[in-house]
């Protein structure tokens, strides 16, 4: 079995067409519900930090959508949070 070493990137499009290219930095539950956190790619705008997208599951598919509230944002960039520096303590 090869694994495969290094970061993954995405390719997303905006709600104005403009696509960004994210690396994924790991995913969680929360609530019944599946999240996704990236960080900008290194030709993307490194002000806009830890960018965190939920999994909707539409006819078959995967698709990555923007969340549905600031309390919900909070709520799940808390517990990324929480998961990157739990693993970041670890030896």
């Amino acid at each position: 079995m090869a694994d495969e070493y290094g970061p993954t990137f995405i390719t997303v499009t905006d709600e104005d067409g403009r696509e960004i290219v994210l690396e994924f930095v790991d995913a969680l539950e929360y609530n019944g519900q599946q999240y996704q956190a990236f960080f900008p790619g290194e030709d993307e705008d490194p002000d806009n930090g830890l960018v965190i997208l939920k999994v909707l599951h539409e006819d078959g598919e995967d698709l990555l959508s923007t969340l549905d509230s600031d309390e919900e944002l909070d709520a799940v960039y808390d517990l990324f949070m929480e998961s990157l520096f739990d693993e970041d303590g670890e030896s």
